[in-house]
């Protein structure tokens, strides 16, 4: 057990961490309160407010749609295959959308899907006079389901890999047909996990801001965010903003009620490498079926990263790397990553030690395990308020002070930090329980405590998680659109701003370097973070 002493030092810092996390998100809000009455009651629902609301709800719920009904069949098919050459490598593939920054992914899915692209001058050269377009609603379904295909696809995957090799060789002897195997062995696995995967897909497509601001094609596909966006930054609205803003919380309140309320899908059990020996799917039609759809989902999900590869080393990055203008941005963006990522780990681990440290008391008051709740629910409370809406909070009160640009930096870092610590908490929490089970006793027995014990005893087996954590805080931070968005400026410019001012001026060329440039930064961290670690047996990845 710890000492009183550790117990209210980590209690105490808990108590710091969490105020500070709470005001920082309860003063956008208050701002935003404090100018709804300066709005007027028009202002709150519109016409205007309705029409964007009812689009941000159809999309994300065609793109739910879509990104799950694909995803069964692939899942199956992967499922069916476990000894397929190369089904590690495809998993592993599904798993880089993830870890791309949005406005990269639209930058290939143009070059894939654009006026331009590859698929239109098939269709061209097939006798097609109308090209397809992406921009609009088909655009941002499209790009929502080039991300959400393979997250839903790898949690199904995970779901049907952990199937007993029993259920196969029972159904085998049974003689059960493929329709059988699917009603009575998959769907029943795949209808325990799809509530939650369905909700996580549409809470993630509800706060797209930087795939609809890229790919919305004008005011008739405008999300919640991105219109308060545009409410600041082209028309100068507060008002609107304000309306909008107390909107998006609400909406996000509610998908929150709703996802704490669906089964969890746990992706950090293992999802490849895993064989179990099945007995279906062993006809010739079935195997080319299986083939066909794992090679139409493969190529799907490869293309536009192969085209942003292609489109950026055909780039005169030489130049571009250069140029004042990149190397300020990359200053900027690096300088904000990692402040945010180091501020988000801190946090994450001060908030995960202080409900440690409640729980190592055997005697906790009421209070105190209402604190631990509270603590358990931060993460919750990050997500309630999203970048744009923190960012129009922010924006709102440094105004009226007249130092918004003194700031901005550290407004860009803090929200990112915020943004970060439900997944930092995620990788560090069972790494931080573990370790702290297994070897408390031991400490206190040899009275080692406070410092010696942090560098003598945590620190070998906590700095690899926390180094992962970092890892995916600051490719978080490194892509991100939204938090800057607001605040971009002459003198205040990130590599994700500068690639989405090339884009908008046409400049295709340098926006195809950076893409490549961000790409790989984002990237190699994102498989630092998902490479996983073993503990005591045990595998953990993001």
């Amino acid at each position: 057990m710890l000492t009183r002493r550790e117990q209210q030092t980590a209690i105490g810092a808990g108590i710091v961490t969490f105020a500070s996390v709470a005001a920082f998100i309860g003063l956008a809000t208050y701002s935003l309160l404090a100018a709804a009455p300066d709005a007027g009651g028009k202002a709150l629902w519109t016409a205007y407010t309705a029409r964007v609301l009812r689009f941000t709800l159809l999309q994300a719920g065609l793109s739910t749609l879509l990104s799950i009904g694909l995803a069964i069949p692939v899942a199956l098919a992967l499922a069916r295959r476990p000894q397929l050459p190369g089904r590690l490598w495809i998993l592993r593939l599904m798993a880089l959308p993830m870890g791309l920054p949005a406005l990269v992914a639209a930058l290939g899915l143009i070059t894939i899907w654009g006026r331009q692209g590859l698929v239109n001058s098939l269709l061209l050269r097939g006798g097609l006079d109308e090209p397809v377009t992406i921009y609009g609603l088909g655009g941002i379904l499209l790009a929502h389901v080039f991300f959400n295909l393979p997250l839903a696809c790898r949690l199904m995957v995970a779901s049907l890999d952990r199937l007993p090799g029993e259920y196969w060789m029972l159904a085998a002897q049974l003689g059960m047909r493929p329709v059988a195997i699917f009603r009575f062995v998959e769907w029943p696995v795949l209808l325990r996990v799809l509530p939650g995967i369905a909700g996580l897909i549409f809470m993630l497509c509800a706060t797209s801001f930087t795939l609809v601001l890229v790919l919305g094609g004008g005011p008739a596909a405008t999300t919640l965010e991105v219109a308060i966006y545009q409410s600041l930054r082209f028309d100068f609205d507060p008002a609107r903003a304000v309306g909008l803003s107390l909107l998006q919380i609400g909406l996000t309140a509610m998908l929150l009620i709703i996802l704490s309320r669906l089964p969890v899908t746990d992706d950090r059990l293992p999802t490849s490498g895993h064989r179990v020996r099945r007995f279906d799917g062993k006809g010739a039609a079935a195997q080319a079926w299986d083939t066909l759809v794992i090679a139409v989902a493969t190529a799907f999900v490869l293309m536009p990263l192969l085209a942003v590869l292609r489109a950026g080393i055909q780039a005169d990055l030489p130049r571009l790397v250069a140029s004042d203008a990149f190397q300020r941005a990359l200053a900027t963006s690096m300088l904000i990553a990692l402040s945010s990522g180091l501020l988000a780990v801190m946090a994450s681990a001060t908030l995960i030690d202080a409900r440690l440290a409640i729980a190592d008391r055997r005697n906790a008051s009421v209070l105190l395990r209402g604190f631990s709740a509270i603590l358990d629910a931060t993460s919750f409370l990050v997500l309630l308020v999203p970048p744009v809406v923190l960012g129009t909070g922010w924006f709102l009160l440094l105004r009226l002070s007249g130092s918004a640009s003194l700031w901005v930096a550290w407004m860009v870092i803090a929200i990112n930090a915020l943004m970060a610590i439900p997944f930092v908490i995620r990788v560090l929490e069972p790494a931080m329980k573990e370790h702290r089970d297994s070897s408390v006793r031991l400490a206190a027995s040899l009275g080692i405590g406070g410092w010696p014990r942090v560098w003598r005893i945590d620190r070998p087996v906590l700095t690899r998680p926390a180094l992962l954590a970092f890892s995916f805080a600051m490719s978080l931070s490194l892509g991100d659109l939204g938090a800057v968005a607001l605040f971009a400026s002459n003198d205040f410019v990130t590599l994700p701003w500068l690639l989405y001012s090339s884009l908008s001026s046409y400049r295709t060329q340098d926006a195809d370097g950076l893409a490549l440039l961000l790409a790989a930064a984002c990237l190699l961290l994102t498989i630092i973070g998902t490479s996983g670690w073993r503990m005591n047996g045990k595998h953990h990845a993001r």
